[in-house]
């Protein structure tokens, strides 16, 4: 474990631990959950938390790097972690008791819209598989335990009547999924997140590669099986070689916490979000895709002061 990690890992233990803040204060150190360091949430959850870190006199933030939404929410939920990022297929899963979770973890609650997270199914140029169903009796990587991903390859791969039994599951993270894409030693990775993602650009530079449709039919499917879905395009140019948009499915990416979680940061927050794109942009632009309307569709309850803000939006 890196120096670095464990720095992390204990402020994100210590919530009381302080610093100096200059004027003879303190400083609380609060932890915000990304994933892993080949999408796109580590980077913005850096970027992030170094503006939250100067706006906020009282407090030091820090972006921590876990398994993905899974792992952020259960953390959040107990206590461990202040907030996360987390895809909305997990929060909702989380909330209602769903998927991976044995029971309702109904403390949390939604703080602030993030970007799309687009499905990017990946297969090496030369493969004979042109639909997800084509994926049937192939090598999959689902994406890391504990990660939005897994969840939400397992539901694309349902609708499409394919179960964990019909594929040989790899359980691998977007680095891992694109080296194993390169040696061959996958068949087919399912990614979700945001484009342009900095592990399929390199894969669709460097490691000849494609990305497989996923048609207007099955993206019914999910759309009327669960309610975080909707329609999607990864637009032509996104990616090297992309002469044409490719057709799937998306959801949003969210951040997550508890009522817990000090109306002061949810403030903060929502102003960066909302006023300083661009610094955030400068860093991934990906940020450019943020729309704060909407907060007017979230799938589980909203925090009290991302509620207030809300209104304090919509009020003529």
């Amino acid at each position: 474990m890196t120096i670095n990690r464990l720095l992390t890992l204990f402020a994100a233990a210590t919530l009381v631990a302080c610093t100096s803040n200059g004027d003879g204060g303190t400083r609380r150190f609060l932890s915000l959950g990304t994933a892993g360091t080949g999408g796109i949430y580590y980077p913005l959850g850096g970027a992030i938390t170094s503006r939250l870190s100067v706006a906020d006199v009282n407090r030091r933030y820090t972006a921590e790097v876990t398994g993905g939404s899974v792992e952020n929410v259960q953390r959040i939920a107990k206590g461990e972690m202040d907030f996360g990022m987390s895809m909305a297929v997990t929060v909702y899963e989380a909330y209602t008791g769903g998927q991976d979770f044995e029971t309702p973890l109904s403390s949390l609650r939604l703080v602030a819209p993030l970007y799309p997270n687009m499905t990017h199914v990946i297969v090496p140029k030369d493969s004979d598989v042109e639909s997800v169903s084509g994926l049937r009796g192939t090598t999959v990587s689902v994406g890391s335990p504990g990660s939005g991903t897994e969840q939400l390859a397992r539901q694309v791969l349902e609708v499409h009547d394919i179960g964990y039994d019909d594929i040989a599951v790899r359980y691998l993270s977007f680095r891992e999924s694109v080296d194993a894409l390169r040696d061959g030693a996958i068949d087919a990775a399912i990614f979700s997140v945001g484009y342009p993602a900095s592990a399929v650009l390199e894969s669709m530079t460097t490691g000849n590669t494609r990305l497989v449709p996923v048609d207007s039919a099955h993206q019914a499917r999910l759309i009327a099986q669960y309610p975080y879905y909707v329609s999607g395009i990864i637009p032509a140019g996104a990616y090297p070689g992309l002469t044409s948009a490719v057709p799937t499915v998306a959801v949003l990416n969210w951040v997550v916490a508890t009522e817990s979680l000090d109306p002061a940061v949810v403030g903060h927050l929502l102003r960066i979000l909302d006023e300083e794109r661009d610094r955030l942009a400068a860093v991934n632009t990906i940020a450019e895709q943020i729309d704060l309307a909407a907060i007017a569709r979230a799938p589980i309850p909203l925090h009290p002061a991302s509620a207030r803000w809300q209104e304090n939006r919509n009020a003529p």
